[in-house]
């Protein structure tokens, strides 16, 4: 599937310096898929960002459009809020 990022997403992603060729591989190869508000998912994954800590990597993306818009992206330490 191909994905283009919101701008939104794009500030976000440098904002909070979360690595994009993290986000291109969450969005290639997801560990989860989650069903968010309709139209949006969640494509997430565990990952270890060099701290030692794992934390779950979101891409919020809406994928009923071509291509997917990804509109933003987040790291979380909360893993048990998200996992399913």
């Amino acid at each position: 599937m191909d994905f283009r990022l919101s701008r939104h997403a794009q500030k976000e992603i440098e904002r909070r310096e979360i690595p994009l060729d993290l986000v291109e591989s969450v969005l290639n190869n997801p560990q989860q898929i989650v069903n968010e508000r309709e139209g949006r998912k969640a494509y997430q994954s565990q990952i270890d960002f060099g701290s030692g800590r794992v934390f779950l990597l979101r891409v919020i993306v809406v994928d009923d459009v071509e291509p997917a818009v990804v509109i933003t992206a987040y790291r979380t330490s909360r893993i048990d809020k998200y996992w399913r």
